[in-house]
């Protein structure tokens, strides 16, 4: 890492290859999205060792916790794929590892017969018990120096790169490639 001029932090490595990538344009937006790459999977990693080597993924991570928030009757996978954004066939294969560690049970949604539903168990709910501490003093580590304003900020920016993720990918759903963009 290195300083700039302006007295922020900048990858001397990144920056040297987006401009070869951008061709002599600009590259802050580039590196931008590098750096959250980066930072994301310094958080990632943090976040496996946390998991003591049980191998559960940050999908299954995120979907435990969620469960564990969920009502008795648990969520559907529906539910579970709507509120992490990915595919229900996703969900599937996570609560499947889940299930078979014993950590979440699928049980008849009563209220249709056809659906099934994803609940926490007692298992999941002490791994994820046993999980927080480490996670949190992780965590704490990791955003060391930071102040609440600054975690506020960041959790922001990092929000609206999601946002406008989401508003790009429907535009682009929303363009027939057999018709220019308007």
């Amino acid at each position: 890492m290195a300083f700039g001029p302006d007295g922020s932090l900048y990858d001397p490595g990144v920056r040297a290859s987006m401009r070869a990538f951008a061709a002599g344009g600009a590259t802050l937006a580039l590196e931008a999205a590098a750096a959250v790459r980066s930072a994301s999977q310094a958080i990632d990693r943090l976040r496996s060792h946390g998991a003591g080597g049980r191998g559960l993924s940050a999908g299954a991570l995120d979907l435990l916790a969620r469960l564990s928030t969920a009502s008795g009757e648990g969520l559907s996978i529906g539910e579970l794929a709507r509120a992490a954004d990915v595919s229900s066939r996703n969900v599937t294969g996570l609560v499947d590892t889940l299930a078979r560690d014993g950590l979440v049970q699928r049980v008849q949604d009563q209220r249709d017969r056809r659906s099934v539903r994803a609940r926490i168990t007692p298992a999941g709910q002490d791994w994820l018990e046993a999980f927080r501490q480490p996670t949190q003093r992780a965590m704490s580590a990791i955003f060391q120096g930071f102040s609440a304003d600054e975690l506020a900020q960041f959790r922001h920016m990092c929000l609206r790169l999601v946002d406008n993720q989401h508003r790009t990918e429907q535009y682009l759903n929303n363009v027939r490639p057999d018709q220019p963009a308007s």
